[in-house]
């Protein structure tokens, strides 16, 4: 089975893509990765894009769908896949298509989990991190014993740069501006699935096997 999973920042998409990865057997492909490998491989399109990384720009369309390509011919892909941060636009997500005809093949499911704003700015403003030792918290779902301390060196916890609810709604921001037009897309093919992803993380996988029915294992 082709797969294609979207949601915004903290929606919880890294947690549900492993366990859909196991379930289905078939490898879980994100972007991120994808860019990582090739560019430890050392291949013509990975050295392209170390490029534009290394310069903080963004990696152009034409090299993020070959680098797609790419992978999607690896012997791991035959049975399916579960694309995770691909595609990101409407443009991105027909170019995909049409390569996929090309191959007689297509996406069956496009999964789009949904979580409500207000809910991804408690998720992800309310974590807390230990500089001295790594461990994570958050401030109402899993908080320290001590307020601002770490249980397990004493250290001081502290937000990242990036948790900050100023830079969460940017994202947040950017996201929706992105993939509007994609998710419409994809509901208008009539292979779009709305997760709602706002309960504990079981329930929302079995939303999921519920989405994709007697394929689910």
């Amino acid at each position: 089975m082709r797969l294609v999973l979207l949601g915004p920042p903290g929606a919880g998409k890294g947690t549900q893509a492993k366990e859909i990865s196991k379930r289905m057997s078939i490898p879980h492909i994100s972007t991120g990765d994808m860019f990582r490998q090739a560019i430890k491989e050392g291949t013509e399109l990975g050295k392209q894009a170390e490029a534009y990384l290394k310069e903080g720009r963004l990696v152009p369309d034409t090299i993020t769908i070959g680098l797609i390509q790419e992978r999607l011919t690896m012997p791991d892909t035959h049975n399916g896949f579960l694309l995770d941060g691909f595609p990101r636009t409407k443009p991105q997500a027909e170019a995909l298509d049409r390569w996929l005809d090309g191959q007689g093949a297509n996406i069956d499911y496009v999964l789009n989990i949904e979580v409500p704003r207000e809910q991804i700015l408690i998720r992800l403003t309310g974590r807390r991190i230990c500089k001295g030792c790594g461990a994570t918290y958050h401030v109402q779902y899993n908080p320290p014993q001590n307020s601002g301390i770490c249980d397990f060196c004493g250290e001081k916890l502290s937000q990242r740069p990036d948790d900050t609810e100023t830079v969460v709604s940017h994202r947040l921001d950017v996201y929706v501006e992105q993939t509007s037009l994609l998710v419409k897309y994809y509901r208008e093919k009539g292979i779009l699935k709305e997760i709602d992803g706002s309960h504990d993380i079981p329930e929302v996988t079995q939303a999921i096997g519920m989405a994709l029915g007697s394929d689910w294992r």
